[in-house]
């Protein structure tokens, strides 16, 4: 009876793996949805969009783009935490998605638990920017100026919670100083804020504000990356300049339902390590590098995320709701 059970397991195991390797080749069978927490047109959605295509190509099915811009992220969160795992429910993840459940008081998903991360695609820089008439020319001027100056000088960012909100949080608790935060509703009006003199320091995207900088209408004052951008890198880190240990990226990763078979999450993860160095110029035009790794090595980075900005959320005192 013993030697008839192995047998049997034997055989149950032999059959899961030929799935396996067989879900593995086969898929994708069917059109894929990949959700985007935020409208046509913005940088996660042109990120994703870069990606997907490359996907279809190469994979022989359409991977089509599902934006849901709403609560933050969260709808297209909830959606792609409670699809069916079978990896014909994907989606992009941002700063947004760790930072969500310390920001909003109900989040119907958990950020880390109900995700199979899958890789680490693209990161950016933020640039700490000043407007030009503004009497610093470095990160250290900046805060002996906030210093002698509490709460007269204002940054702007693209709403509370938002990466550079919570940027600008990191730096001033870390540089002891203090800074009034204006939000608005989105990079655009933000920077043109900085533009006009509405404000007088901002963390931008690297791909919004370097025009302005070359342009001469906006000081760069340092990157906020551990290492200098390769499109700007006379521009020095943050922790460079005077703040040791500073370093926020931006980052977009893919990611699929909790649950999702692991030869699925490979395959994706092969292709797309594949085609981002393919990728390349495209991604540099946007102002994001080209990452790439392991599922497991997003999975810890996630984790990583997830505990940082908790921390500084709590600092912040920030809430949505």
């Amino acid at each position: 009876m013993k030697i008839q059970s192995f047998l049997v397991a034997a055989m149950v195991l032999g059959s899961a793996a030929l799935v396996t390797e067989a879900a593995e080749k086969s898929y994708p069978e069917k059109p894929v949805r990949v959700l985007v927490g935020l409208a046509p047109g913005g940088g996660t959605d042109t990120v994703t969009r870069v990606m997907t295509q490359r996907l279809s190509d190469v994979l022989g099915q359409p991977f089509v783009v599902d934006n849901r811009p709403s609560a933050g992220g969260n709808v297209a969160g909830e959606l792609a935490a409670r699809a069916v795992p079978d990896g014909y429910t994907l989606i992009t993840i941002t700063p947004t998605h760790v930072v969500n459940p310390s920001l909003f008081r109900d989040v119907r998903y958990d950020a880390v638990r109900d995700f199979a991360p899958i890789v680490l695609m693209v990161y950016t820089n933020y640039v700490l920017s000043v407007r030009t008439s503004l009497p610093v020319t470095s990160v250290k001027e900046l805060i002996a100026l906030a210093k002698a100056q509490p709460q007269r000088l204002s940054y702007a960012s693209t709403g509370i919670g938002s990466a550079n909100h919570l940027s600008a949080e990191l730096f001033k608790s870390m540089a002891g100083i203090d800074m009034v935060h204006v939000p608005y509703k989105g990079g655009a009006p933000a920077l043109s804020a900085l533009l006009s003199g509405e404000v007088q320091v901002m963390f931008s995207s690297s791909g919004g504000v370097l025009p302005h900088v070359k342009a001469g209408r906006v000081r760069a004052l340092a990157v906020t990356g551990a290492k200098r951008s390769l499109s700007a890198p006379d521009i020095p880190t943050i922790a460079e300049a005077g703040v040791p240990g500073y370093d926020v990226t931006g980052w977009y990763g893919m990611a699929a339902t909790a649950g999702t078979p692991k030869a699925v999450i490979e395959r994706l993860n092969v292709t797309i390590n594949r085609a981002l160095p393919e990728l390349r110029e495209r991604y540099d035009n946007l102002g994001t590098e080209v990452s790439g790794g392991t599922a497991a090595e997003f999975g810890e980075f996630l984790k990583s995320e997830r505990d940082k900005w908790a921390r500084v959320v709590k600092i912040s005192g920030a809430k949505v709701d």
